[in-house]
């Protein structure tokens, strides 16, 4: 949710994580029980529930996103920064290729 605050309800965080809905489930129940996320119901909506990140979880997401930074450094280390942008065009397509396999789209 963080990475993608836009994409915030359980079928969302499913498609773009490539998850099951039960694991996607149980798992917004365990952060829901540590006091880390709460569920809002839509005002226009009473199916769409959005998942909110309480301020308890703050610490967790600020040490996630900072391992994150520190992997892309590591393994980006002496890389200029036109190698760089490569790399990450080149992920880009190994990951819609990945997708539209998943999707049943790839010949």
């Amino acid at each position: 949710m963080t990475n993608n605050p836009h994409h915030n309800t359980a079928a969302e965080i499913v498609r773009i994580r490539k998850s099951t809905k039960s694991h996607v489930s149980s798992s917004l129940k365990k952060l829901e029980n540590k006091g880390l996320i709460k569920r809002k119901q839509s005002k226009d909506n009473k199916k769409h529930i959005e998942i909110v990140l309480l301020d308890d979880a703050a610490l967790i997401v600020d040490a996630g996103l900072n391992a994150q930074k520190q992997f892309a450094q590591n393994v980006l280390r002496g890389l200029t920064e036109e190698e760089k942008h490569v790399c990450m065009n080149v992920f880009d397509k190994i990951c819609n290729n990945a997708e539209e396999l998943l999707r049943g789209e790839s010949k």
